[in-house]
């Protein structure tokens, strides 16, 4: 097991620093010349790790101002975990030493946009590989649905916030992470490790921080717009 260099809370303050610098304009592309570049032939030692949806507007190292080995990132179609999604972050906590793993969805999900409308009466037919994805976030629409609406459990689309459910499937994503690993688990629990599940404004810029596990403070630095 690889120990952290920083605490989560020292991980998660410089992406919010980054954040902050990319929502007002400023952004510093941090390491990422040819120094870094030949610094990292022989390892990597990033203190962070993400894990987020691939929608092409989500660039992480961007949304974060962050450079080279600074991010260990893993991606797919709405951020649902699956085993090379747990291996992946396993990896990170026990060999790479990252204090902090960020979930990051984001708003108007495309992937969240579709599992909403497999919970129609008539829903679109949609291919099984893209089935079999979306089929852990369902239960989240369901979830948020049934808060509201106790008369049909199939889905009125234009009476769902979609955003809303990204949010529960953020929650959920979060405790799956926790729940499909004991060495994640184990190092929250020690104080080496932070999780936090952010939800990115497209408009903005801005990663905001929903939910947080470990020794953390998830507002202590909350990222602000310019003026």
């Amino acid at each position: 097991m690889t120990a952290p260099r920083v605490t989560p809370q020292q991980a998660w303050d410089a992406l919010v620093a980054g954040n902050r610098r990319f929502i007002d304009g400023g952004p510093q592309h941090p390491r990422q010349d040819v120094e870094r570049r030949n610094e990292l032939t022989n390892g990597q030692v990033p203190d962070a790790a993400l894990f987020g949806c691939s929608d092409s507007r989500l660039a992480a190292e961007i949304i974060f101002d962050a450079g080279l080995g600074d991010l260990f990132i893993a991606r797919n179609m709405g951020h649902v975990v699956a085993e090379s999604i747990t291996a992946s972050m396993e990896y990170a906590v026990a060999n790479l030493g990252v204090a902090v793993i960020v979930v990051l969805a984001h708003d108007s999900c495309g992937a969240v946009a579709a599992a909403i409308g497999q919970m129609e009466q008539e829903p679109t037919a949609v291919p099984i590989a893209v089935q079999n994805t979306l089929a852990p976030i369902l239960p989240s629409v369901q979830e948020l649905w049934l808060r509201e609406h106790r008369d049909t459990p199939y889905v009125d689309v234009s009476a769902i916030d979609a955003d809303a459910v990204g949010r529960v499937h953020l929650a959920a994503t979060v405790n799956q992470l926790l729940r499909s690993s004991r060495i994640i688990s184990d190092a929250v629990a020690a104080g080496r490790l932070g999780i936090v599940g952010c939800q990115y404004q497209l408009s903005e810029g801005r990663a905001v921080a929903v939910s947080a596990v470990g020794h953390l403070d998830i507002t202590a630095a909350e990222p602000v717009a310019a003026a």
